[in-house]
């Protein structure tokens, strides 16, 4: 098989999970593929000429959109699941960290953003608080350019033991996001943005430079808030929305101690929300996953996989934990009452595609399978066993579906796995390279 992609390819016969209003879900329905986007969804069979694939046996839906990752710490998953989470910040943010190499970013980069795209996501926001030189950064984006994954380099700060950069800090963001901006500029499937630290972590003339510097670059800004009890009393989104800086360029991760008044604010602002559900779930302390109070201000949020040091970081995991989580506990308004705002599992589906490629600033470009759009598309085999026979597929995808049940993943067109297979990476070799990381950061005492 070529390396790029055939100039038109028709998916045939398959049932189309479009995340389009108009379209819905068409059964025996072709996707053409021209140039490597969407030029026509068909109920029915197309007429066009190419390279004909067999989509019979395929629920095609939009690939997935994740929205905050630290694609970096991937060599070293599952290490904080049975801890005490804040020893997370400690030993990996203030401790392994610290002594990440150029080619341990490189290692766990390229090993997350691969392992996300065999398990269906096809866009990646990389959140990267390791720029502990602009050689870690330039790891950082060659892996994901490796990967093949349609990626937002969220662009952090250096990681030191000491604290200055995360604790009321007066260190300005660091100036090589202009560098990277400008030598990504044109890139079809790189893009970055800037990892902010905002009013829980940096004093008012950094965060308000933070926001300032992002806007001169036309870059779209990401910040933690409301994680942890302690950080509710900055009201961080509050601080933003005085200082007149609160807009639809803002994506705010987790909110779970964030008041209702301020995520009334994000709304207003048309600013976006991104929940990492199952590492919200599993860190104790960090506060409730606020989807009923986001969804009473009208706010529809994006997932994450966070840190997959501490959960799973897959798509299919996100959606079936939220679910799940506000179905028994929020939606049942905890006495048995229902809940005032009825979640279905084609909002969950939604919130892993569609609001996420708003999140991330590429709503009209990714999301949805609409004619125009790109082709970023997951097959996933409909008669395997854990999932057939299947009478809705949207429940299918959502509550049953997972990475092995992926035979096909589209990024602009081009395959980059078939038949279960990855098409352009060497699975042992990145494992083999992550390994050697991890086991040289246990070498020197940090990490697990």
């Amino acid at each position: 098989m070529s390396d790029q992609a055939p100039a038109t390819t028709i998916i045939r016969g398959a049932t189309v999970v479009t995340m389009d209003a108009q379209r819905g879900v068409l059964r025996g329905a072709d996707i053409v593929i021209r140039d490597g986007l969407i030029a026509d969804v068909v109920d029915g069979t197309s007429s066009e000429e190419g390279e004909s694939i067999d989509g019979t046996e395929w629920i095609v839906i939009p690939g997935f959109v994740d929205t905050h990752r630290h694609t970096w710490q991937s060599a070293i998953r599952h290490t904080y699941g049975d801890v005490d989470p804040l020893s997370y910040f400690r030993e990996v943010l203030a401790g392994a960290g610290t002594h990440y190499l150029p080619q341990d970013v490189y290692a766990g980069t390229l090993l997350g953003s691969v392992s996300a795209l065999s398990a269906g996501t096809t866009t990646l926001l990389d959140w990267a608080h390791i720029q502990n030189s602009p050689a870690h950064a330039d790891a950082g984006i060659d892996a994901l350019r490796d990967a093949g994954i349609r990626a937002v380099y969220g662009h952090g700060w250096p990681l030191t033991s000491t604290g200055e950069w995360t604790n009321d800090s007066a260190l300005r963001h660091p100036r090589d996001v202009e560098r990277l901006t400008r030598t990504t500029a044109g890139s079809p499937l790189l893009h970055v943005a800037l990892a902010a630290r905002g009013p829980e972590m940096a004093s008012a003339d950094v965060w308000r430079d933070e926001v300032a510097l992002a806007r001169e670059l036309g870059i779209r800004i990401s910040v933690h808030v409301g994680a942890y009890r302690h950080n509710a009393a900055a009201r961080a989104v509050a601080q933003y929305h005085r200082a007149g800086l609160l807009a639809d360029d803002m994506t705010f991760v987790h909110c779970s101690n964030t008041s209702t008044d301020e995520l009334s604010m994000i709304a207003d602002a048309g600013a976006t929300v991104s929940l990492g559900v199952h590492c919200e779930l599993n860190a104790m302390g960090i506060g409730d996953i606020p989807l009923d109070r986001l969804l009473s201000v009208g706010i529809r949020p994006s997932l994450s996989g966070d840190t997959e040091t501490k959960c799973s970081g897959d798509m299919f995991t996100q959606m079936r934990a939220l679910f799940g989580y506000y179905r028994s506990w929020v939606g049942g308004g905890h006495s048995g009452v229902p809940g005032p705002h009825e979640l279905t599992l084609h909002d969950v589906l939604e919130f892993a595609t569609l609001r996420g490629a708003h999140a991330v600033g590429l709503g009209h470009h990714i999301g949805s399978i609409t004619p125009g759009k790109a082709a970023d598309l997951v097959c996933i085999r409909a008669t395997d066993l854990n999932i057939a026979p299947v009478s809705d597929p949207v429940a299918t995808v959502v509550l049953g579906a997972h990475e092995g049940n992926v035979d096909t993943v589209f990024v602009a067109g081009r395959r980059m796995k078939s038949g279960g297979r990855m098409l352009h990476a060497d699975a042992g070799r990145i494992v083999d390279a992550a390994r050697t990381s991890q086991n040289r950061l246990a070498s020197l005492g940090v990490g697990r």
